[in-house]
């Protein structure tokens, strides 16, 4: 009786007992969708962590990754998630990640990657300064402007003033000002844009091939997730139509676009993971910010140039 009334203290204990929090940082990491053009973020994010000794192989830390596969509701949900669970930090790839964490929390602390500017995602107070729990890799539009810019220097127009053809989700923020940045740049450039508006990628192939019947001689492919999710379809209507791919982001040279100047996608998780690395060490926030991205490249896809017998600049790289 003695052994079974001390088994019932200890049940009752152990059960009233709040339990505690793993030793083991979580970190919940979200992508907003399903695309290799992003992919090589959390690669590089990972390889951060585990260049400054943090990986689940030597199990100090456990990566909860979650994909929203493109839907808006499900991005909530796994946000929700991770909030409720009180993860130790989010690392959120792409911009509608980063801005839909940043709208749960303010306490947990966020490592964005592949996203704009916090100015950009509107994530500032009315003095402008930053929402305190944001840190990582950040990029602004400057860099879109010398993608635009790079394109007279490779191909020639085939009567007249050069015309270049983009695409641009009206319902993402980034992707409208990305593509009033491209206007303004192709007016003072002497350059015709042609800009059709779609609402997902679902209407890719109907509008990309509504662009190319005006005689585009150029398509141009801006930071978009819509773009990105699509690209296979608009590379091959693209290609049917004989008109180049060229683009601000290098992980679409890899996937058919002539050329690209922008972030290298590996290096720009790396940036944010040695950022999250840095939080893991000492526990605090002090000295972290958002940075603008570190790395960018020029690259070219040998076999489209050679396909539109494109002579590329010296200062352009193959793409591995």
């Amino acid at each position: 009786m003695k052994f079974i009334l001390l088994c019932l203290i200890v049940v009752v204990a152990v059960s009233c007992h709040p339990r505690s929090k793993s030793s083991v940082p979580v970190i919940g990491f979200v992508d907003a969708f399903e695309d290799a053009t992003i992919a090589p973020a959390r690669t590089g994010f990972t390889d951060a962590l585990k260049k400054n000794g943090f990986s689940e192989a030597d199990k100090n830390i456990t990566i909860e990754y979650r994909n929203a596969q493109g839907s808006i509701p499900t991005l909530t949900q796994i946000i929700n998630y991770f909030v409720s669970e009180k993860v130790d930090l989010m690392a959120t790839c792409t911009t509608l990640s980063s801005i839909t964490a940043a709208q749960k929390t303010k306490t947990i602390p966020i490592f964005v990657m592949v996203s704009p500017t916090v100015r950009v995602m509107n994530l500032q107070d009315a003095q402008g300064k930053s929402q305190p729990n944001l840190f990582g890799a950040v990029e602004d539009f400057n860099y879109i402007d010398t993608s635009f810019s790079y394109i007279p220097k490779f191909i020639k127009p085939r009567s007249g003033k050069l015309v270049i053809g983009m695409i641009y989700n009206q319902s993402e923020p980034q992707s409208v000002d990305a593509m009033k940045r491209i206007q303004s740049l192709a007016d003072r450039s002497n350059i015709t844009l042609i800009a059709l508006p779609l609402n997902s990628s679902a209407d890719a192939q109907l509008v990309t091939q509504s662009l190319l019947s005006k005689n585009i001689d150029a398509f141009f492919a801006n930071p978009d997730n819509t773009v990105f999710a699509s690209f296979e379809t608009i590379l091959r209507s693209c290609n049917q139509k004989n008109v180049p791919i060229f683009t601000s982001e290098a992980g679409l040279v890899q996937r058919g676009a002539v050329a690209a100047f922008g972030a290298d996608i590996y290096q720009w998780g790396y940036q944010a993971g040695e950022q999250a690395a840095q939080f893991l060490k000492s526990h605090s926030t002090a000295g972290l910010q958002p940075e603008m991205v570190k790395v960018r490249r020029r690259v070219y896809n040998v076999e489209a140039a050679k396909k539109y017998h494109i002579t590329v600049p010296p200062n352009f790289q193959p793409v591995k």
